[in-house]
């Protein structure tokens, strides 16, 4: 395989310009590609199915772990499973993502399933980046599912992101907090052509002071389609405020149907939905600045994004 390919791959989804710091593990057209334990943070595989259980110890703070998957074969569709157990007081990085390369004809997928055991008062930062490419015909597809469990005090921050070229994804996504966990969930999704993205979100606040956000900002251009689901449920003294945004562009089509549903009196909970096109006094401003409509409508777009 060309290695800028790779290179390439790994760069957009996980930010990586070399061997990374730390716990890793690179998983490379349904094969190990390369792993690194470190004292707190232990990779293993799994000897029932695939994917690979990761283990970090209480106590373990201010460091990372990367699982990229990157897939650059046409014709190659997994099903992974990985599961993370985090201890108590911990403060951990983890830099997930898919990239797939095809140039062929057949379909490339990659379907992972995640779960996330977070201990007592742990911080936990989860980034995701999946990005497609490739001037074959074969579809690029992904379909994310995790879940995670917090513990009484953790903290949990999300950055779902869909940078380009999948053809279809479902994202699945249920969270279950204790009391006085905090949970941020940041998703932006781009979608062009005949792609199609179908995004369901629900965080359970099962605890007293239990607060989460989820922040959904989407673009959707040409004949493409989204469906988001974004529910916050409160079942307890907690608050929760569900936000959706999308730019629509082009022929296409999308639908937000944001749900909250309380089982608490003092349960609060928000949300928000806005689709729309970008507004013509916008691109007008940015003109005044010296950028033509095409460059002022990408600086949008970018902003929205951020």
């Amino acid at each position: 395989m060309n290695d800028n390919i790779r290179k390439g791959l790994l760069e957009k989804i996980a930010d990586l310009h070399s061997v990374p710091e730390g716990a890793y593990n690179i998983r490379e057209n349904s094969e190990s590609a390369g792993r690194r334990n470190t004292d707190e943070i232990a990779i293993e595989t799994k000897t029932d199915k695939p994917g690979i259980n990761i283990t970090v110890k209480s106590g373990t703070k201010g460091k990372s772990v990367h699982i990229p998957v990157i897939i650059t074969k046409t014709g190659i569709t997994e099903m992974v499973y990985n599961d993370f157990m985090i201890g108590d007081d911990c403060d951990v990085l983890i830099v997930a993502g898919c990239g797939i390369h095809n140039s062929g004809d057949e379909a490339s997928g990659h379907d992972g399933v995640h779960h996330l055991e977070i201990g007592k008062n742990s911080k936990v930062k989860y980034i995701e980046k999946h990005y497609g490419e490739g001037n074959g015909s074969g579809e690029r597809i992904m379909n994310p599912e995790m879940t995670v469990t917090m513990a009484e005090g953790s903290t949990l921050e999300i950055e779902s992101v869909q940078i380009g070229g999948i053809d279809s994804t479902n994202r699945k996504t249920v969270i279950t907090a204790a009391k006085d966990c905090e949970v941020i969930m940041n998703e932006r999704l781009m979608s062009d052509g005949h792609q199609n993205v179908n995004s369901d979100t629900e965080i359970i606040l099962n605890g007293k002071g239990a607060k989460a956000q989820i922040n959904s900002r989407s673009v959707a251009k040409g004949e493409s389609t989204q469906v988001f689901y974004p529910k916050m449920t409160g079942n307890a003294d907690c608050f929760g405020h569900v936000q959706c945004d999308s730019i629509i562009m082009d022929n296409a089509k999308v639908r937000s149907i944001p749900e909250i549903c309380a089982n608490d009196v003092d349960a609060r909970l928000i949300h928000e939905a806005a689709i729309g096109k970008i507004a013509g006094d916008q691109i007008l401003k940015l003109m005044t600045l010296g950028m033509t409509a095409e460059e002022a409508e990408e600086r949008i777009i970018a902003g929205l994004l951020k």
